[in-house]
């Protein structure tokens, strides 16, 4: 990243991290930094490609890489091309709308992606606003599509916000993960909904303590999920803003209170039982 500012003339502050207590929108203002030095091309195949080999060096064997193609100032599918170059057939890519975006975005993102094979995925990323003109229930028609395409479908809620997001992603989004998902609990309907569909919880403990979504590292749900048949799995959310690989993040999954080693391996299976795979 600093190599890449400094070709560039980007300023960058000494400590670009997340730390508890930047709220989820300190640190969603953190990706303008990134998003600064990923205006080109061949920054994004640079960047797609490191990514895949720094997670192989962790020993990552699924990989999955998420962005939202309309931030780096090119056509869509020129940047959905790069970041395909750069990962080689080693990662899947998704593709993230972000809360707010138009419907219009959403349904660009869903065509590109379903004529690219290396494309696995579509998300909503982000946070939900009042001031917002759309919502979930705007984006249904879009991935409906993306399911009849064969897409996987994930979405970005219940980040410490209200359970009921949860059963809106997967009612109206018919979202197979949920990123985050911290609320969970807090409704035992939006429970049943989830263990009745299988649908699979993308665990960010890290990412959460950060963000404010928990108050403290043992707080994490993550134990309770899993011991309740949730299918649960742990992810980085981000590696660069969060510090943290996915071996590390599993460490500190693995160091929870009620968590056991079969819970572990069973988190572990559980993500790579839900990879997104093109049908």
């Amino acid at each position: 990243m600093r190599e890449l500012a400094a070709e560039r003339g980007v300023a960058l502050p000494e400590d670009v991290r997340f730390h508890p207590g930047i709220g989820l929108t300190g640190a969603l203002s953190r990706f303008a930094l990134t998003l600064a030095v990923l205006q080109e091309l061949d920054a994004i195949r640079r960047v797609a490609d490191e990514i895949c080999q720094d997670a192989a060096a962790d020993g990552v064997t699924t990989l999955e890489i998420r962005f939202a193609p309309q931030l780096h100032g090119h056509p869509i599918p020129a940047v959905i091309d790069a970041a395909l170059e750069g990962a080689g057939g080693r990662a899947g890519l998704i593709l993230c709308a972000l809360y707010g975006d138009p419907p219009g975005l959403v349904e660009q993102l869903v065509a590109a992606a379903a004529a690219r094979p290396g494309v696995v995925g579509i998300d909503v990323a982000g946070g939900p606003s009042p001031a917002h003109a759309w919502d979930l229930a705007s984006y249904a028609p879009a991935f409906r599509r993306a399911a009849d395409h064969g897409l996987g479908r994930t979405v970005h809620a219940g980040e410490g916000r209200p359970a009921g997001e949860i059963a809106a992603a997967v009612e109206l989004a018919l979202a197979q993960r949920i990123g985050h998902g911290t609320t969970l609990l807090d409704d035992p309907a939006v429970l049943d909904l989830v263990l009745e569909r299988g649908v699979t919880i993308e665990a960010c403990p890290t990412s959460n303590l950060h963000t404010g979504a928990i108050a403290r590292a043992a707080d994490h749900p993550l134990p309770r999920w899993l011991a309740l048949g949730v299918r649960a799995c742990v992810c980085t959310d981000n590696t660069l803003f969060s510090d943290v690989t996915a071996s590390q993040e599993l460490a500190r999954a693995r160091a929870l209170p009620g968590m056991s080693a079969a819970m572990v391996d069973a988190a572990i299976a559980n993500g790579h039982a839900a990879r997104f795979a093109r049908r």
